[in-house]
């Protein structure tokens, strides 16, 4: 145990020690270095930015751009302490729009490395250099550079040997270095980065000379070379705006790309965001992301997006963590809300037969193709099921049947009865054009009373009948339990719930959300609730830790959807139950009017567990499992 001497004197820390306990917060590893010098280069304007690599970064990092440069008399200035052309005011900082600015990166990184910066503006006669030696700066001194900054880190943490024995293998820091300049590479396509380690060229992004222009999304060629071309196959385009709310005159933006449900990964590894441009980790919308996905991914699997939100930078604050990974918003409830409204409305378009046929599954969906619903809260609309083209009729009630009707009897039995029921909104479908074949085809078999083959303009579509019939029975029970709404089951006797103070807080506060939930709440003491009521449709189930998880996710999002996941938990056994079963012979005509319906019902790509409803082959793929045209 260490014993404090009587008396603690208190000193000033000198600036090279500052600077290395600043270098702790900052520079964890060779990556975090090349993302604070390559964000410098592009708030200089550079266009082009040569990285070179010796030993994983270990050894050598320099990264050149051609940006503006610096002007010589600041070059001293620059590797101090809080020494920034990006903000001069508080008024500044609380709407930064560089990607740095908090004027510790250079200082910070000099303590713990041989560093050297040279540069050259576009009218200066010749670039001037400075060196600094584990925080010990030198002097200036001309030398050739071409216009723009070059930046020079050797033997990184050589001054502290603490923090380097921490250092991984090489191979390992270049992948940390590589993952950051993908993610760099997805947010600015207009920048060109050239990168090579031990001497020998690694990767090239080209840039696409677009100015960095924020409103322009980038071509496919960037997402391809650095997600892959199944990402590209498999790409949902969004570009949806949405007012704030009313009072505030602030508009959200949410662009770029999220994976159908088809192409997801075991991990997190293709997830991107940024907000206003600058990469961040945020839980809350990581998790409104995951509640869109809820109902289409397989169980355990992860989506994949990479995603721009752009704010009002009034409302968002940079300024909350050392290396910029992290960002709080003021408004985080109506920002989750809006993500989460925006990508479930998109992926309810993922229909099946919207790729068939040879279409680019990569089809943007707009703010005219996202209904108003993604935003403001509106019940979806349900399918029309009358009034529409001969092949997009729904499926007959005898013969195959949806058998709908007994699940929505249990279901119904649940609620109070009533003298009619709202109808669901009417969505009209595209009118057929006289001789055109519909998007999944006419079929013409059943393969081994499991699949239904169909023949389509320039292939095959195989469908696996049960995994499509129980999304399409699953999708119309919540369409109807959209319509009546939830209804409120009284207890016999109350429940005494023993929560946080902040939990309690939080319940008597959301009180009115938790009655549209079902739940009928009061506060009964400082850590305690009473509960009074459940929604009828789960009164079987474990309420209070349904309503524990709720309240948990108001502390932590302000939102839940605990109840709703719950909900359709139970109609989707609801809908499997109902579906038409395995050697279940059909006839041609209810075979099309299945096809029908998984056109014209949303989410029909995958079934309620998330495995694909169906797959398409192309006659030229087809024609090479038989070495056609060889």
């Amino acid at each position: 145990m260490t014993v404090l001497p009587d008396a603690v004197t208190i000193r000033q820390l000198p600036d090279t020690l500052i600077n290395q306990i600043a270098a702790g917060e900052v520079i964890e590893r060779p990556a975090s270095v090349v993302k604070e010098l390559v964000e410098n280069a592009i708030d200089a304007g550079a266009r082009r930015i040569d990285i070179d690599l010796e030993d994983g970064g270990v050894r050598l990092i320099r990264v050149r751009d051609d940006g503006g440069g610096i002007a010589p008399e600041d070059l001293t200035l620059a590797v101090q302490r809080h020494a920034t052309s990006k903000i001069a005011s508080l008024d500044d900082l609380e709407s930064v729009a560089t990607l740095g600015f908090r004027g510790e990166a250079l200082p910070s990184i000099a303590s713990v490395s041989r560093f050297s910066i040279a540069s050259r503006r576009d009218d200066d006669d010749h670039g001037t250099a400075l060196p600094v030696e584990g925080g010990r700066v030198g002097e200036l001194t001309p030398k050739q550079q071409s216009t723009g900054t070059t930046v020079e880190v050797r033997d990184l943490f050589f001054n502290v040997p603490a923090r380097r024995k921490f250092l991984r293998a090489e191979r390992t820091e270049l992948g940390h270095i590589e993952e950051w300049l993908r993610q760099l590479a997805l947010a600015r396509p207009d920048v060109e980065l050239r990168i090579s380690h031990n001497g020998k060229p690694l990767r090239r992004y080209k840039g696409d000379n677009g100015g960095g222009d924020s409103d322009a999304l980038f071509p496919g060629e960037r997402l391809s070379e650095t997600l892959g071309k199944e990402f590209l196959g498999h790409a949902l385009q969004i570009d949806h705006a949405a007012p704030l709310s009313t009072d505030s005159g602030s508009t959200l933006r949410l662009r770029g790309w999220i994976a159908q449900p088809a192409y997801s990964r075991a991990s997190a590894d293709q997830q991107y965001l940024y907000v206003n441009g600058r990469a961040v980790r945020d839980r809350s919308v990581a998790h409104a992301v995951k509640q869109a996905y809820a109902d289409v991914l397989f169980h355990g699997r992860q989506p994949a997006y990479v995603l721009f939100l752009d704010v009002d930078p009034r409302r968002v604050d940079v300024n909350v963590h050392p290396a910029k990974h992290e960002v709080r918003f003021r408004d985080s409830r109506p920002i989750h809300d809006f993500v989460y409204r925006t990508l479930h409305a998109a992926l309810a378009e993922t229909r099946a037969g919207i790729a068939a046929g040879g279409a680019d599954s990569a089809m943007p969906v707009t703010s005219a193709d996202v209904p108003q619903y993604a935003a403001t809260g509106a019940a979806m609309p349900g399918m029309q099921t009358a009034g529409i083209p001969q092949w997009n009729r729904p499926m007959p009630q005898t013969g195959l049947g949806l058998r709908v009707d007994d699940a929505r009897a249990a279901y119904t039995a649940l609620y109070a009865p009533t003298s009619s029921h709202p109808q669901p909104a009417v969505r009209p479908l595209p009118e057929a054009v006289e001789g055109e074949v519909p998007p999944l085809g006419y079929a013409i078999a059943q393969l081994h009373g499991i699949y239904i083959l169909s023949e389509t303009v320039d292939g095959l579509i195989v469908v696996d009948m049960h995994a499509a019939h129980e999304r399409i029975g699953y999708e119309k029970l919540k369409t109807a339990h959209d319509n009546v709404g939830l209804r409120m089951q009284p207890l016999l006797v109350p429940q005494t719930i023993a929560v946080s103070e902040r939990e309690a807080e939080t319940a008597e506060r959301e009180a009115e959300l938790l009655d549209t939930l079902g739940f009928e709440i009061t506060r009964s003491g400082l850590q305690s609730l009473i509960l009074r009521g459940v929604p009828a449709l789960l009164a079987e189930g474990d309420t209070e830790a349904l309503l524990r998880d709720v309240i948990a996710d108001l502390v932590e999002h302000g939102e839940s959807r605990r109840v709703a996941a719950a909900r359709d938990e139970l109609l989707a056994t609801m809908a499997c139950h109902g579906a038409v079963r395995a050697n279940r012979r059909l006839s041609i005509p209810e075979m099309n009017a299945l096809l029908r319906e998984m056109e014209a019902t949303e989410r029909s790509g995958q079934c309620n567990h998330g495995r694909p409803t169906w797959a398409h082959f192309t006659l030229g793929e087809i024609d090479r499992w038989f070495l056609r045209g060889r």
